[in-house]
Protein backbone atom coordinates (compact mmCIF):
# COMPACT_ATOMS: atom_id res chain seq x y z
CA UNK A 1 0.00 0.00 0.00
CA UNK A 2 1.25 3.46 -0.68
CA UNK A 3 1.71 6.31 1.84
CA UNK A 4 -1.00 8.78 1.53
CA UNK A 5 0.33 12.27 2.17
CA UNK A 6 -1.69 15.27 3.59
CA UNK A 7 -4.74 14.18 4.00
CA UNK A 8 -6.37 16.12 7.16
CA UNK A 9 -6.84 12.76 9.26
CA UNK A 10 -3.52 11.69 9.20
CA UNK A 11 -1.89 15.05 9.96
CA UNK A 12 -4.19 16.47 11.96
CA UNK A 13 -5.66 15.49 16.14
CA UNK A 14 -8.92 14.21 16.54
CA UNK A 15 -11.55 14.74 19.40
CA UNK A 16 -13.66 12.54 20.95
CA UNK A 17 -16.91 14.03 22.08
CA UNK A 18 -19.00 11.88 24.62
CA UNK A 19 -21.91 14.31 23.82
CA UNK A 20 -23.98 14.03 26.81
CA UNK A 21 -21.75 15.16 28.91
CA UNK A 22 -19.70 18.00 26.60
CA UNK A 23 -22.06 20.92 27.26
CA UNK A 24 -26.04 21.50 28.10
CA UNK A 25 -27.39 24.19 25.69
CA UNK A 26 -30.93 23.95 27.03
CA UNK A 27 -31.14 22.91 30.95
CA UNK A 28 -32.20 19.55 30.74
CA UNK A 29 -28.50 18.27 32.35
CA UNK A 30 -27.87 16.64 28.85
CA UNK A 31 -25.36 18.20 26.69
CA UNK A 32 -26.46 18.16 23.11
CA UNK A 33 -25.43 19.23 19.42
CA UNK A 34 -25.69 22.84 20.18
CA UNK A 35 -23.98 22.62 23.14
CA UNK A 36 -21.09 21.57 21.07
CA UNK A 37 -21.88 24.05 18.58
CA UNK A 38 -21.28 26.45 21.21
CA UNK A 39 -17.69 24.90 22.35
CA UNK A 40 -16.08 24.79 18.75
CA UNK A 41 -14.31 27.69 19.00
CA UNK A 42 -12.59 26.15 22.26
CA UNK A 43 -11.80 23.13 20.09
CA UNK A 44 -10.41 25.88 17.24
CA UNK A 45 -8.48 27.06 19.19
CA UNK A 46 -6.48 23.85 20.73
CA UNK A 47 -6.22 23.08 17.56
CA UNK A 48 -8.24 19.96 16.95
CA UNK A 49 -9.22 19.25 13.18
CA UNK A 50 -11.49 16.49 13.41
CA UNK A 51 -14.17 15.67 16.38
CA UNK A 52 -15.88 12.12 16.92
CA UNK A 53 -19.09 12.71 18.21
CA UNK A 54 -20.69 9.71 20.22
CA UNK A 55 -23.97 8.13 19.02
CA UNK A 56 -26.33 10.96 18.22
CA UNK A 57 -29.61 8.40 16.60
CA UNK A 58 -32.89 7.79 18.44
CA UNK A 59 -31.89 5.23 21.15
CA UNK A 60 -33.95 4.02 24.24
CA UNK A 61 -30.36 4.56 25.57
CA UNK A 62 -30.19 0.96 27.40
CA UNK A 63 -26.65 1.22 26.42
CA UNK A 64 -26.47 4.90 26.19
CA UNK A 65 -26.96 5.51 22.47
CA UNK A 66 -25.15 2.03 21.71
CA UNK A 67 -28.88 0.57 21.09
CA UNK A 68 -29.85 2.33 17.93
CA UNK A 69 -33.34 2.77 16.96
CA UNK A 70 -33.24 4.43 13.47
CA UNK A 71 -29.93 4.98 12.06
CA UNK A 72 -30.72 8.37 9.77
CA UNK A 73 -32.72 10.98 12.50
CA UNK A 74 -31.27 12.72 15.75
CA UNK A 75 -32.44 11.78 19.10
CA UNK A 76 -34.85 14.72 20.22
CA UNK A 77 -33.05 14.96 23.48
CA UNK A 78 -29.40 15.47 21.36
CA UNK A 79 -31.06 17.80 18.66
CA UNK A 80 -32.25 17.73 14.75
CA UNK A 81 -30.99 17.00 11.51
CA UNK A 82 -30.90 20.74 10.82
CA UNK A 83 -28.54 21.00 14.14
CA UNK A 84 -26.57 18.48 12.77
CA UNK A 85 -26.23 20.34 9.24
CA UNK A 86 -25.05 23.83 11.51
CA UNK A 87 -23.00 21.50 13.51
CA UNK A 88 -20.93 20.28 10.17
CA UNK A 89 -21.17 23.94 8.89
CA UNK A 90 -19.77 25.51 11.87
CA UNK A 91 -17.07 22.97 12.15
CA UNK A 92 -16.23 23.63 8.75
CA UNK A 93 -15.65 27.52 9.08
CA UNK A 94 -13.26 26.85 11.90
CA UNK A 95 -11.22 23.87 9.70
CA UNK A 96 -12.94 21.27 11.56
CA UNK A 97 -14.38 17.95 10.19
CA UNK A 98 -17.18 16.11 11.95
CA UNK A 99 -17.27 12.16 12.40
CA UNK A 100 -20.08 10.46 13.83
CA UNK A 101 -20.37 6.85 15.72
CA UNK A 102 -22.19 4.62 13.87
CA UNK A 103 -23.34 0.90 15.64
CA UNK A 104 -23.45 -1.87 12.82
CA UNK A 105 -22.74 -5.27 14.81
CA UNK A 106 -26.75 -4.59 16.23
CA UNK A 107 -29.69 -2.31 16.85
CA UNK A 108 -32.10 -1.95 19.48
CA UNK A 109 -34.83 -4.28 19.54
CA UNK A 110 -37.05 -1.51 19.18
CA UNK A 111 -35.60 -0.32 15.95
CA UNK A 112 -38.33 -0.83 12.92
CA UNK A 113 -36.03 -3.61 11.09
CA UNK A 114 -35.86 -5.91 14.31
CA UNK A 115 -40.01 -5.50 15.32
CA UNK A 116 -40.46 -6.22 11.64
CA UNK A 117 -38.11 -9.83 11.85
CA UNK A 118 -39.27 -10.46 15.24
CA UNK A 119 -42.85 -10.58 14.09
CA UNK A 120 -42.74 -13.77 12.40
CA UNK A 121 -40.34 -16.31 10.95
CA UNK A 122 -41.83 -15.56 7.96
CA UNK A 123 -40.87 -12.01 8.25
CA UNK A 124 -38.99 -10.44 5.01
CA UNK A 125 -36.51 -9.25 7.65
CA UNK A 126 -36.34 -12.14 9.35
CA UNK A 127 -33.21 -13.23 8.18
CA UNK A 128 -32.02 -9.61 8.76
CA UNK A 129 -30.95 -10.87 12.19
CA UNK A 130 -29.56 -13.86 14.00
CA UNK A 131 -32.13 -16.26 14.87
CA UNK A 132 -31.58 -20.23 15.65
CA UNK A 133 -33.57 -22.99 17.08
CA UNK A 134 -33.08 -24.01 20.62
CA UNK A 135 -30.81 -26.51 21.06
CA UNK A 136 -31.97 -30.06 22.02
CA UNK A 137 -32.95 -29.39 25.67
CA UNK A 138 -34.83 -26.33 24.86
CA UNK A 139 -31.51 -23.89 25.64
CA UNK A 140 -29.55 -21.53 23.41
CA UNK A 141 -28.21 -22.48 20.46
CA UNK A 142 -24.60 -22.49 21.30
CA UNK A 143 -22.35 -21.73 24.13
CA UNK A 144 -21.62 -18.18 23.08
CA UNK A 145 -21.65 -15.10 25.91
CA UNK A 146 -22.18 -12.20 25.85
CA UNK A 147 -19.73 -8.99 26.40
CA UNK A 148 -21.98 -8.15 29.13
CA UNK A 149 -21.92 -11.20 30.92
CA UNK A 150 -24.44 -14.40 30.46
CA UNK A 151 -25.90 -15.90 27.47
CA UNK A 152 -25.47 -13.70 24.29
CA UNK A 153 -28.88 -15.52 23.24
CA UNK A 154 -32.28 -14.56 23.96
CA UNK A 155 -35.68 -16.44 23.85
CA UNK A 156 -38.57 -15.16 21.43
CA UNK A 157 -41.41 -16.72 23.02
CA UNK A 158 -43.65 -16.04 20.06
CA UNK A 159 -41.97 -17.60 17.61
CA UNK A 160 -40.28 -20.23 19.33
CA UNK A 161 -36.50 -19.15 18.27
CA UNK A 162 -33.63 -17.56 20.17
CA UNK A 163 -31.86 -14.57 18.24
CA UNK A 164 -28.26 -13.29 18.90
CA UNK A 165 -27.40 -10.47 21.12
CA UNK A 166 -23.43 -9.70 21.84
CA UNK A 167 -24.51 -6.74 24.45
CA UNK A 168 -27.91 -6.62 26.18
CA UNK A 169 -30.72 -8.41 25.53
CA UNK A 170 -31.82 -5.06 24.06
CA UNK A 171 -29.18 -5.23 20.96
CA UNK A 172 -30.21 -7.67 18.56
CA UNK A 173 -27.29 -8.79 16.24
CA UNK A 174 -27.10 -8.18 12.46
CA UNK A 175 -26.76 -11.36 10.22
CA UNK A 176 -24.01 -9.75 7.99
CA UNK A 177 -24.50 -12.47 5.60
CA UNK A 178 -27.33 -10.92 4.70
CA UNK A 179 -26.83 -8.68 1.28
CA UNK A 180 -29.65 -6.94 2.17
CA UNK A 181 -28.60 -6.12 5.45
CA UNK A 182 -25.38 -4.98 3.79
CA UNK A 183 -27.08 -2.63 1.30
CA UNK A 184 -28.69 -1.50 4.17
CA UNK A 185 -26.22 0.15 5.69
CA UNK A 186 -24.53 1.38 2.66
CA UNK A 187 -27.56 3.56 2.64
CA UNK A 188 -26.94 4.54 5.65
CA UNK A 189 -23.20 5.55 5.37
CA UNK A 190 -24.44 7.69 2.09
CA UNK A 191 -27.16 9.49 3.83
CA UNK A 192 -24.63 10.90 6.35
CA UNK A 193 -21.92 11.56 4.30
CA UNK A 194 -24.34 13.34 1.85
CA UNK A 195 -25.31 15.60 5.04
CA UNK A 196 -21.33 16.34 5.05
CA UNK A 197 -20.10 13.74 8.04
CA UNK A 198 -16.47 13.08 7.12
CA UNK A 199 -16.57 9.57 8.14
CA UNK A 200 -17.55 7.26 10.87
CA UNK A 201 -15.91 5.91 13.92
CA UNK A 202 -17.35 1.83 13.58
CA UNK A 203 -18.15 0.29 17.06
CA UNK A 204 -16.79 -3.79 17.61
CA UNK A 205 -16.34 -3.44 14.17
CA UNK A 206 -14.35 -6.81 14.97
CA UNK A 207 -17.35 -8.60 15.63
CA UNK A 208 -19.62 -8.24 12.33
CA UNK A 209 -19.65 -11.56 10.70
CA UNK A 210 -19.96 -14.68 12.49
CA UNK A 211 -19.89 -18.36 12.28
CA UNK A 212 -22.96 -19.04 10.11
CA UNK A 213 -22.98 -22.60 11.31
CA UNK A 214 -23.23 -21.30 14.53
CA UNK A 215 -20.55 -23.92 16.20
CA UNK A 216 -19.89 -23.62 19.93
CA UNK A 217 -16.47 -21.26 21.18
CA UNK A 218 -13.98 -23.23 23.07
CA UNK A 219 -12.75 -22.42 26.82
CA UNK A 220 -10.60 -20.14 27.80
CA UNK A 221 -6.86 -21.01 29.11
CA UNK A 222 -4.34 -19.10 30.93
CA UNK A 223 -2.73 -18.17 28.05
CA UNK A 224 -5.60 -16.15 26.97
CA UNK A 225 -6.43 -12.52 27.53
CA UNK A 226 -8.02 -11.06 30.83
CA UNK A 227 -11.27 -10.49 28.85
CA UNK A 228 -12.03 -13.62 27.23
CA UNK A 229 -10.77 -15.19 30.75
CA UNK A 230 -13.72 -13.49 32.32
CA UNK A 231 -15.91 -14.55 29.28
CA UNK A 232 -14.91 -18.40 30.15
CA UNK A 233 -14.25 -18.12 26.28
CA UNK A 234 -12.22 -17.78 23.19
CA UNK A 235 -13.91 -15.36 20.30
CA UNK A 236 -13.32 -18.28 17.60
CA UNK A 237 -16.60 -17.91 16.03
CA UNK A 238 -17.78 -14.75 16.69
CA UNK A 239 -15.70 -12.30 16.55
CA UNK A 240 -12.66 -11.26 14.11
CA UNK A 241 -13.94 -13.96 10.98
CA UNK A 242 -12.46 -13.50 7.72
CA UNK A 243 -15.81 -12.22 6.38
CA UNK A 244 -15.68 -9.09 7.92
CA UNK A 245 -12.83 -7.80 6.17
CA UNK A 246 -15.39 -8.61 2.99
CA UNK A 247 -17.76 -6.49 4.89
CA UNK A 248 -14.80 -2.76 4.99
CA UNK A 249 -14.25 -3.56 1.46
CA UNK A 250 -17.51 -2.88 0.54
CA UNK A 251 -17.61 0.48 3.29
CA UNK A 252 -14.12 1.11 1.53
CA UNK A 253 -15.89 1.26 -1.72
CA UNK A 254 -18.67 3.61 -0.93
CA UNK A 255 -16.26 5.96 1.18
CA UNK A 256 -14.55 6.60 -1.81
CA UNK A 257 -17.01 7.87 -3.81
CA UNK A 258 -16.59 11.16 -1.88
CA UNK A 259 -14.12 14.27 -2.75
CA UNK A 260 -12.01 13.54 -0.51
CA UNK A 261 -12.79 9.71 1.20
CA UNK A 262 -15.15 9.73 3.72
CA UNK A 263 -12.09 8.11 6.75
CA UNK A 264 -13.23 5.29 8.82
CA UNK A 265 -12.06 4.39 12.11
CA UNK A 266 -12.70 0.99 13.83
CA UNK A 267 -13.30 -0.02 16.87
CA UNK A 268 -10.95 -3.04 16.52
CA UNK A 269 -10.76 -4.76 20.06
CA UNK A 270 -8.79 -6.90 20.01
CA UNK A 271 -5.70 -7.68 22.41
CA UNK A 272 -2.76 -8.64 19.50
CA UNK A 273 -1.26 -6.25 17.51
CA UNK A 274 -0.79 -8.49 14.51
CA UNK A 275 -5.00 -9.14 14.57
CA UNK A 276 -5.28 -5.31 14.60
CA UNK A 277 -3.23 -4.10 11.83
CA UNK A 278 -5.00 -6.92 9.91
CA UNK A 279 -7.87 -4.31 9.74
CA UNK A 280 -6.47 -1.67 7.17
CA UNK A 281 -5.77 -4.31 4.87
CA UNK A 282 -4.27 -3.67 1.53
CA UNK A 283 -5.29 -0.26 1.63
CA UNK A 284 -8.94 -0.86 0.86
CA UNK A 285 -10.42 -1.46 4.76
CA UNK A 286 -9.69 0.59 7.66
CA UNK A 287 -8.06 4.05 7.92
CA UNK A 288 -7.06 3.74 11.37
CA UNK A 289 -7.61 1.35 13.98
CA UNK A 290 -8.20 1.53 17.47
CA UNK A 291 -4.75 0.11 19.07
CA UNK A 292 -6.13 -1.47 22.24
CA UNK A 293 -3.37 -3.39 23.46
CA UNK A 294 -1.54 0.06 23.56
CA UNK A 295 -5.00 1.55 25.86
CA UNK A 296 -4.23 -1.89 28.36
CA UNK A 297 -0.60 -0.94 28.55
CA UNK A 298 1.22 -0.40 31.82
CA UNK A 299 2.30 3.05 32.09
CA UNK A 300 5.93 2.46 31.80
CA UNK A 301 8.53 3.21 29.44
CA UNK A 302 9.37 -0.62 28.69
CA UNK A 303 5.71 -1.59 28.23
CA UNK A 304 4.82 0.94 26.01
CA UNK A 305 8.32 1.62 23.91
CA UNK A 306 7.40 -2.32 23.22
CA UNK A 307 4.10 -1.63 21.98
CA UNK A 308 4.83 0.91 19.69
CA UNK A 309 7.55 -0.97 18.31
CA UNK A 310 5.61 -4.07 17.51
CA UNK A 311 2.85 -1.88 15.99
CA UNK A 312 5.55 -0.10 13.92
CA UNK A 313 7.29 -3.50 12.71
CA UNK A 314 3.52 -4.48 11.87
CA UNK A 315 1.29 -1.66 10.20
CA UNK A 316 1.16 -2.67 6.17
CA UNK A 317 2.91 -0.71 4.06
CA UNK A 318 1.47 3.37 4.07
CA UNK A 319 -0.56 2.30 7.23
CA UNK A 320 -1.24 4.86 9.92
CA UNK A 321 -1.58 4.13 13.63
CA UNK A 322 -3.68 6.31 15.93
CA UNK A 323 -2.47 6.81 19.67
CA UNK A 324 -5.51 7.42 22.35
CA UNK A 325 -5.43 6.76 26.08
CA UNK A 326 -8.99 7.30 27.27
CA UNK A 327 -12.55 6.49 25.75
CA UNK A 328 -16.01 6.11 26.90
CA UNK A 329 -15.70 2.73 27.53
CA UNK A 330 -12.53 2.79 29.94
CA UNK A 331 -11.02 4.20 32.73
CA UNK A 332 -9.40 7.86 31.41
CA UNK A 333 -5.88 8.02 31.51
CA UNK A 334 -4.97 10.65 33.62
CA UNK A 335 -6.48 7.87 36.37
CA UNK A 336 -5.45 4.58 35.03
CA UNK A 337 -2.17 5.47 34.00
CA UNK A 338 -0.75 8.41 35.62
CA UNK A 339 -2.80 8.36 39.37
CA UNK A 340 -3.67 12.05 38.23
CA UNK A 341 -0.07 13.00 39.33
CA UNK A 342 0.65 16.09 36.98
CA UNK A 343 3.95 15.19 36.04
CA UNK A 344 2.90 11.72 34.52
CA UNK A 345 0.00 13.69 32.85
CA UNK A 346 2.25 15.78 31.11
CA UNK A 347 4.18 12.79 29.98
CA UNK A 348 1.79 11.27 28.63
CA UNK A 349 0.47 13.93 26.73
CA UNK A 350 4.03 14.66 25.44
CA UNK A 351 4.02 11.09 24.56
CA UNK A 352 0.60 11.34 22.65
CA UNK A 353 1.19 13.69 20.32
CA UNK A 354 5.23 13.02 19.08
CA UNK A 355 4.49 9.65 18.35
CA UNK A 356 4.10 9.06 14.89
CA UNK A 357 -0.10 8.33 13.84
CA UNK A 358 -2.71 10.20 14.54
CA UNK A 359 -3.45 11.29 18.55
CA UNK A 360 -6.65 10.88 19.79
CA UNK A 361 -7.79 13.01 22.82
CA UNK A 362 -11.02 12.23 24.55
CA UNK A 363 -12.94 15.16 26.41
CA UNK A 364 -11.20 16.29 28.91
CA UNK A 365 -7.44 15.14 28.56
CA UNK A 366 -6.43 18.05 27.50
CA UNK A 367 -7.14 19.37 31.19
CA UNK A 368 -5.67 16.01 32.76
CA UNK A 369 -9.67 15.50 33.23
CA UNK A 370 -9.33 12.02 35.52
CA UNK A 371 -12.25 9.53 36.38
CA UNK A 372 -15.11 11.28 37.99
CA UNK A 373 -16.81 9.83 41.59
CA UNK A 374 -19.86 8.55 40.80
CA UNK A 375 -21.93 6.41 43.70
CA UNK A 376 -23.05 3.49 42.70
CA UNK A 377 -26.58 4.18 43.13
CA UNK A 378 -25.75 6.99 40.37
CA UNK A 379 -24.62 4.50 37.76
CA UNK A 380 -26.58 4.61 34.35
CA UNK A 381 -24.53 2.11 32.69
CA UNK A 382 -25.49 -1.80 31.96
CA UNK A 383 -21.80 -2.64 33.29
CA UNK A 384 -22.66 -0.93 36.85
CA UNK A 385 -26.44 -1.84 37.08
CA UNK A 386 -27.68 -4.78 34.99
CA UNK A 387 -24.52 -7.37 35.91
CA UNK A 388 -25.26 -9.89 38.93
CA UNK A 389 -23.17 -9.05 41.66
CA UNK A 390 -21.72 -5.19 40.17
CA UNK A 391 -20.53 -3.50 42.83
CA UNK A 392 -19.17 -0.30 41.06
CA UNK A 393 -20.57 2.42 38.48
CA UNK A 394 -19.28 0.23 35.61
CA UNK A 395 -17.88 2.82 32.68
CA UNK A 396 -19.62 5.84 34.30
CA UNK A 397 -16.65 7.28 35.80
CA UNK A 398 -15.38 8.10 32.49
CA UNK A 399 -18.59 10.11 31.38
CA UNK A 400 -18.87 12.33 33.66
CA UNK A 401 -19.52 16.25 32.37
CA UNK A 402 -17.00 18.31 31.23
CA UNK A 403 -15.42 20.82 33.71
CA UNK A 404 -15.49 24.26 31.78
CA UNK A 405 -15.31 26.41 34.96
CA UNK A 406 -15.13 26.74 38.82
CA UNK A 407 -18.38 28.26 38.66
CA UNK A 408 -21.66 26.11 40.18
CA UNK A 409 -22.59 24.25 37.19
CA UNK A 410 -18.98 23.79 35.69
CA UNK A 411 -20.06 25.52 32.91
CA UNK A 412 -21.55 22.70 31.53
CA UNK A 413 -25.18 23.53 33.33
CA UNK A 414 -27.02 26.09 34.60
CA UNK A 415 -26.31 26.03 38.46
CA UNK A 416 -29.50 25.05 39.31
CA UNK A 417 -29.98 21.66 36.69
CA UNK A 418 -28.65 18.41 38.19
CA UNK A 419 -26.52 17.17 35.54
CA UNK A 420 -27.10 13.17 33.72
CA UNK A 421 -24.22 12.32 36.14
CA UNK A 422 -22.46 13.83 38.86
CA UNK A 423 -19.78 16.41 38.11
CA UNK A 424 -16.48 14.84 38.06
CA UNK A 425 -12.84 15.26 38.81
CA UNK A 426 -13.00 17.19 42.18
CA UNK A 427 -9.05 17.56 41.61
CA UNK A 428 -9.14 18.64 37.77
CA UNK A 429 -8.25 22.81 37.60
CA UNK A 430 -11.45 23.91 34.58
CA UNK A 431 -11.16 24.94 31.24
CA UNK A 432 -11.33 28.90 32.17
CA UNK A 433 -9.05 28.76 35.27
CA UNK A 434 -6.47 26.61 32.86
CA UNK A 435 -6.67 28.67 30.38
CA UNK A 436 -5.06 31.61 31.65
CA UNK A 437 -1.92 29.50 33.49
CA UNK A 438 0.67 29.62 30.66
CA UNK A 439 2.42 26.90 32.42
CA UNK A 440 -0.83 24.69 32.65
CA UNK A 441 -2.24 21.05 31.12
CA UNK A 442 -4.48 22.85 28.57
CA UNK A 443 -1.50 25.02 27.89
CA UNK A 444 0.64 22.58 27.13
CA UNK A 445 -1.31 20.81 25.57
CA UNK A 446 -2.30 23.55 22.96
CA UNK A 447 1.26 23.99 22.54
CA UNK A 448 2.73 20.32 21.77
CA UNK A 449 -0.39 20.06 19.50
CA UNK A 450 1.14 23.48 17.62
CA UNK A 451 4.34 22.59 17.61
CA UNK A 452 3.42 19.06 15.55
CA UNK A 453 1.44 21.84 12.87
CA UNK A 454 4.68 23.18 12.44
CA UNK A 455 6.78 20.25 12.18
CA UNK A 456 6.98 18.03 9.50
CA UNK A 457 8.98 15.52 11.67
CA UNK A 458 6.00 15.56 14.47
CA UNK A 459 3.55 15.28 11.54
CA UNK A 460 5.01 12.68 9.12
CA UNK A 461 8.77 11.50 10.19
CA UNK A 462 9.83 8.61 10.39
CA UNK A 463 9.93 6.78 14.32
CA UNK A 464 13.30 5.20 15.44
CA UNK A 465 13.95 4.28 19.16
CA UNK A 466 17.00 5.63 20.68
CA UNK A 467 18.80 3.69 23.16
CA UNK A 468 18.65 4.67 26.99
CA UNK A 469 18.57 3.43 30.69
CA UNK A 470 15.64 1.67 31.84
CA UNK A 471 12.66 3.50 33.00
CA UNK A 472 13.33 6.07 30.15
CA UNK A 473 12.64 6.20 26.48
CA UNK A 474 13.55 8.44 23.86
CA UNK A 475 12.85 7.96 19.97
CA UNK A 476 13.77 10.38 17.08
CA UNK A 477 10.86 11.78 14.72
CA UNK A 478 12.32 12.60 11.26
CA UNK A 479 15.98 13.84 10.78
CA UNK A 480 15.84 16.67 13.44
CA UNK A 481 13.40 15.96 15.90
CA UNK A 482 14.17 13.83 19.40
CA UNK A 483 11.71 12.94 22.10
CA UNK A 484 13.08 12.30 25.47
CA UNK A 485 10.98 10.67 28.20
CA UNK A 486 11.95 9.52 32.03
CA UNK A 487 8.82 7.97 33.28
CA UNK A 488 10.62 6.68 36.60
CA UNK A 489 10.83 7.96 40.40
CA UNK A 490 14.33 8.34 39.69
CA UNK A 491 16.36 10.86 37.83
CA UNK A 492 18.04 9.67 34.96
CA UNK A 493 20.81 10.62 32.66
CA UNK A 494 19.58 10.24 29.17
CA UNK A 495 22.10 10.49 25.85
CA UNK A 496 20.27 12.27 22.89
CA UNK A 497 21.75 15.14 20.54
CA UNK A 498 22.78 18.59 21.71
CA UNK A 499 19.81 20.96 20.48
CA UNK A 500 17.34 23.34 22.04
CA UNK A 501 14.07 22.09 23.58
CA UNK A 502 11.28 23.05 21.88
CA UNK A 503 8.52 21.96 24.82
CA UNK A 504 9.22 20.83 28.09
CA UNK A 505 6.96 19.10 30.73
CA UNK A 506 8.82 21.80 32.81
CA UNK A 507 7.73 24.75 30.55
CA UNK A 508 10.61 26.73 32.07
CA UNK A 509 12.82 24.51 30.21
CA UNK A 510 11.39 25.77 26.61
CA UNK A 511 14.00 27.13 24.45
CA UNK A 512 16.68 25.94 26.70
CA UNK A 513 19.78 24.69 25.06
CA UNK A 514 21.05 21.22 26.23
CA UNK A 515 24.24 19.13 25.86
CA UNK A 516 24.33 15.57 24.01
CA UNK A 517 24.12 14.55 27.75
CA UNK A 518 21.35 15.33 30.37
CA UNK A 519 19.61 14.91 33.36
CA UNK A 520 15.84 13.97 33.64
CA UNK A 521 13.92 14.83 36.74
CA UNK A 522 11.58 11.86 37.63
CA UNK A 523 8.59 12.10 35.70
CA UNK A 524 9.80 14.85 32.92
CA UNK A 525 10.25 15.21 29.31
CA UNK A 526 11.08 17.36 26.69
CA UNK A 527 11.04 17.93 22.54
CA UNK A 528 14.02 18.47 21.14
CA UNK A 529 13.28 20.71 17.74
CA UNK A 530 16.75 20.99 16.31
CA UNK A 531 18.81 18.31 17.19
CA UNK A 532 22.16 17.95 16.18
CA UNK A 533 23.32 15.03 13.81
CA UNK A 534 20.43 12.89 14.18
Amino acid sequence: MQAVSGTWWRDGVLYHVYLRSLQDSDGDGVGDIPGLISRLDHLAWLGIDGVWVSPVMPSPNDDWGYDVADYCAVDPEYGTLEDVDRLVAEAEARGIKVLFDLVPNHSSDRHPWFVESRSSRSSPKRDWYVWADPAPDGGPPNNWAGNFFGPAWELDEATGQYFLHSFLESQADFNWWNSDVRRAFHDVLRFWFDRGIAGFRIDVVHKLAKDPDLGDNPPATAEDSFIEQAWGQKELLNANLPETHEILRGWRKVSDEYDPPAMLLGETYVLDVPRMVSYYGNGDELDLCFNIPFLYSQFTAEALRAIVEEVEAALPAGAWPVWNGSSHDISRWPTRWCGKDQRKIRCALMMLFTLRGTPLLYYGDEIGMGDGEVPVERSLDPLGTRVPGSRTAGRDPARTPMQWSDAPGFGFTAPSVAPWLPFGDAAATSVEAQGNDSASVLNLSRDLIMLRKRSVDLRSGAYRTLDSSRGTWLWSRGERTIVALNLSDEPMEVTARAGRIAIATDRTRDGERVRDRETLSPWEGFVLADAENT
